[in-house]
């Protein structure tokens, strides 16, 4: 008997497995292969826009990601470093060799059994699930489990016009699983990704790309701040970008494509197409920019991104020759693209227990998402709402104000998804409230709260609170001497200042940051904050009004509807607002205000009955 029995070790298993062992719960992990535990079948990357902001906020809250990336990347960098704090974020290459090892270290020095087989099926009584059923008709008995079978549920790998039955890297797939899910009431759909081919490096004409290269200043996803790597001896990536016969030759075999030619039934994302949606769908556009990174330093290939296709591999060969400095190129991987079954994220609360089944979780791919990092952040959830409901706790329910998780999860169970979701910062209403910076000032006290990060992280934090205070009292009720300094500032920003002034009305101008300030002043005991504060006082209008604004939908978010509301005695609302009110079941007249169909006069009217109906609720 477990308390908890994870399905699958893609990334949203391994951080389910993580914290539910970290909070005190027998735990089994089950996975097909040891050895592909928190496996890079896409790009070998971790992070990216809002991306890597969702890693800072999954460190903040406990889970793992952030110290395995930080321990097995060779190349890193800040993303829209030169533009606003809202879009900023890191992005990392990680090794992929080394990646699922330092996981496994992570996962193996836990409470925690990792059992190598596959889930056929599930036990359930009473609308109870009690445990799964494994391969070889083994039970396992657990009080809850989660879901995370990434892209394996009945999934075909597709080239071409082959079709072949199989997971990433050809691995089995679970047959029977999503099929005894439909049994049991849940509603199944088809959706597809796919992947780029891989190349020899020593194939490769680098003179014709043009280098991207790591940032010249330590950085990390974890908070923990231990830096692993040498700045100065990061991997280079390269630019490229597609030609008119790359353009061609995808156009004159668009039949050929397992997409465009019928031979596929999952739908693909939006955010993330292959080359030959990105050339039917933009046509207008001239060249689509490629990439070109190292999968790892213990061998030698390299991987196209922004090439994902599903082109035979005779079409793929012309295609790669096409591009610059890869006329000669040898493909040592053939692109695919790979469809899978999923649920529909309707069906499951904001805690991501579903709604079909008590006590049975699901997170990542399986609920519709795509990306590495959005499947890691709903692993971590469903695995601390496992752990709080075993202790008969509320779920923590991550508001969009509060995180980019929360602002995931709220879409996915309010507006649901028929295509691979994926988090843009356009998704997020407060994304200058929800940045890279301050994950740990949103997130680490809800994360004290529920027991889900170590008492020494979060005194750690407090730490840095008390520093932050203290540097901006400093920057209050100290001056910058302009005259004794006019020289130099005027070297370091090129204006002739001429008045002294606060050291805190100085960070306002647009010239001025900490940076310089710290070559006219000794700022040295304040250097690890300089982000947080500088961004703050640079700011400080911007973040008010996103707090005003936050606090009007927060008075939304607190006017709870009852779960034993019936819609059908609301008179005057649209019969499909009726209908997906019903669906959907939302917590919060906010989330109803979200629900596609749902107009403003329907939320009105929900409003005034709960007024009248609800007396003593929402005072």
């Amino acid at each position: 008997m477990y308390d908890v029995i994870v399905v699958g070790a893609g990334h949203a298993g391994c951080e389910a497995a993580h914290i539910s062992s970290f909070m005190g719960n027998k735990t089994a992990l089950i996975t097909i292969n040891k050895n592909n535990i928190a496996d890079m079948p896409c790009n070998p990357s971790i992070g990216g826009t809002a991306k890597g902001i969702i890693v800072r906020e999954i460190d903040a809250l406990g889970g793992i990601m952030g110290i395995v990336a930080d321990k097995s990347h060779f190349q890193i960098k800040m993303l829209n470093d030169s533009k606003g704090p809202a879009v900023r974020s890191l992005r990392a290459q990680a090794d992929k060799v080394t990646y699922p090892k330092n996981m496994l270290k992570e996962l193996e020095n836990k409470n925690l059994d990792i059992i190598e087989s596959t889930v056929e099926d599930l036990i359930v009584e009473d609308n109870t699930i009690k445990g799964v059923i494994l391969a070889n008709k083994e039970q396992l008995l657990g009080k809850i489990v989660i879901l995370t079978t990434g892209t394996y549920l009945k999934s075909n790998i597709l080239i071409g016009d082959e079709n072949n039955p199989g997971g990433p890297h050809g691995e089995k797939r679970s047959n029977h699983l999503s099929d005894n899910l439909k049994k049991l009431g849940f509603t199944i759909q088809r959706l597809k990704t796919g992947t780029p081919p891989r190349i020899t490096k020593d194939s490769i004409d680098f003179s014709k790309m043009q280098e991207e290269l790591g940032s010249k200043k330590p950085l990390t996803f974890s908070f923990d701040n231990k830096v692993y790597y040498d700045i100065d001896r990061q991997e280079k990536c390269y630019l490229i970008y597609t030609t008119p016969e790359t353009h061609n030759i995808i156009n004159n075999n668009l039949n050929k494509s397992s997409m465009y030619g019928g031979f596929v039934s999952g739908v693909g994302p939006r955010y993330c197409p292959s080359i030959e949606d990105k050339i039917v769908r933009f046509k207008d556009k001239e060249r689509h920019q490629l990439f070109l990174e190292p999968e790892s330093k213990y061998y030698d290939e390299w991987y196209i991104q922004g090439f994902s296709t599903s082109m035979p591999r005779d079409v793929q060969e012309k295609m790669v020759h096409s591009l610059p400095g890869l006329e000669k190129a040898v493909i040592t991987k053939y692109a695919y693209a790979i469809e899978y079954d999923a649920i529909d994220p309707l069906q499951l609360k904001p805690s991501l227990e579903t709604k079909v089944i008590n006590n049975l979780f699901t997170a990542g791919q399986i609920n519709g998402t795509s990306g590495y990092e959005e499947a890691a952040a709903q692993g971590l959830m469903a695995g601390i709402n496992a752990s709080l409901k075993l202790k008969n706790k509320e779920p923590l329910i991550l508001k969009r104000d509060e995180a980019y998780i929360g602002v995931l999860i709220d879409d996915l169970v309010t507006k649901g998804t028929k295509e691979p979701y994926r988090m843009l910062t356009s998704r997020a209403e407060f994304r200058l409230i929800l940045r890279h910076d301050n994950a740990d000032v949103r997130l680490m006290p809800l994360a004290n709260k529920v027991k889900s990060i170590s008492k020494t992280k979060y005194n750690k934090y407090l730490k840095k609170i008390e520093l932050i205070e203290k540097f901006k009292d400093y920057l209050m009720n100290n001056n910058l001497n302009v005259k004794e300094n006019k020289e130099k500032l005027y070297e370091l920003t090129g204006i002739n200042y001429t008045k002294n002034m606060k050291l805190i009305d100085a960070l306002k101008h647009p010239e001025i940051n900490l940076d310089i300030l710290s070559q006219i002043i000794d700022l040295d005991e304040y250097k690890s904050v300089f982000e947080e504060v500088e961004i703050e006082v640079k700011y400080e209008g911007y973040i008010k009004k996103a707090y005003k604004e936050k606090d009007k939908l927060r008075k939304l978010e607190e006017k709870k509807i009852p779960s034993d509301i019936d819609y059908n005695n609301i008179k005057n609302l649209s019969s499909e607002s009726r209908q997906k009110l019903i669906n959907v079941k939302p917590l919060t007249l906010g989330q109803a205000s979200r629900i596609s169909g749902v107009n403003p006069v329907d939320i009105s009217i929900i409003a005034i009955y709960l007024k009248k109906e609800y007396p003593n609720d929402n005072k």
